[in-house]
């Protein structure tokens, strides 16, 4: 975040777009939240735009004179793993919006799109960027969450701890068939073997290891990324 005068924060964007018409328009708005928008009209000037600073949100054209969005997004992660990112694109069909979402968009744009759409759908993606995509540290970041487990299972003590130990047995074996995966580079593997463990960790109120596979999900080229994991799955293994 950068900061005003006055001591306000506001978030420094990452705009990629060539065409210099949805510039004008992308950069007129945004600025208006207010935002400070940094612009990259390729794929190597928004690398090149984020080598030096980390943004708090990627607004990335899916289309570009020397790659694609995704791909970019990918390469982008590396250097920054966790930082929420939304695509824009004229493609409105279904397929497309779905292979977005899969490639580690939070939301996709559709263009032309109004100046209301935009900011709401920038300001809704910065609120939750916090819980979803930032990395937490270790430090902070508790292992159990007793109140959401408790919570979801109507204060029954005796469940969650049984819910708990059958997690605890699976998990080495979850954790060998992800580590696998990221060797091999099997990316369907991977998929899936982090959906379950997400939907497992959020039963448990396992928070910590809950956070790592979300920023593994978004970035699992990312060597931040796994080496996050594989401390909170220490962590609850010992």
């Amino acid at each position: 975040m950068n900061t005003h005068d006055q001591g306000t924060t506001i978030p420094r964007l990452l705009l990629v777009e060539d065409d210099m018409t949805s510039q004008g328009f992308f950069q007129a708005a945004l600025e208006s939240l207010p935002a400070h928008v940094d612009i990259a009209d390729s794929f190597a000037s928004a690398l090149q735009r984020s080598a030096a600073v980390r943004h708090d949100l990627w607004l990335i054209d899916v289309n570009l004179p020397d790659g694609d969005g995704p791909a970019l997004l990918r390469r982008l992660r590396e250097i920054h793993p966790g930082v929420p990112a939304v695509a824009h694109t004229a493609d409105a069909s279904a397929t497309a919006g779905q292979r977005l979402r899969q490639a580690g968009f939070c939301e996709t744009l559709i263009k032309p799109m109004s100046r209301e759409t935009l900011l709401k759908t920038v300001r809704r993606t910065l609120a939750r960027g916090g819980d979803d995509a930032s990395f937490v540290s270790e430090e902070s970041a508790s292992d159990w969450d007793e109140t959401a487990a408790l919570s979801a299972l109507n204060g029954q003590r005796e469940h969650l701890n049984a819910l708990r130990d059958l997690f605890l047995s699976e998990l080495p074996t979850t954790r060998d068939a992800v580590v696998s995966a990221c060797q091999q580079h099997d990316d369907a593997m991977l998929r899936s073997q982090l959906h379950r463990l997400q939907a497992s960790c959020g039963f448990v109120g396992a928070s910590r290891l809950g956070r790592a596979v979300r920023q593994l999900q978004q970035a699992p080229d990312s060597q931040v990324a796994r080496q996050q994991f594989a401390t909170a799955v220490d962590a609850l293994l010992h």
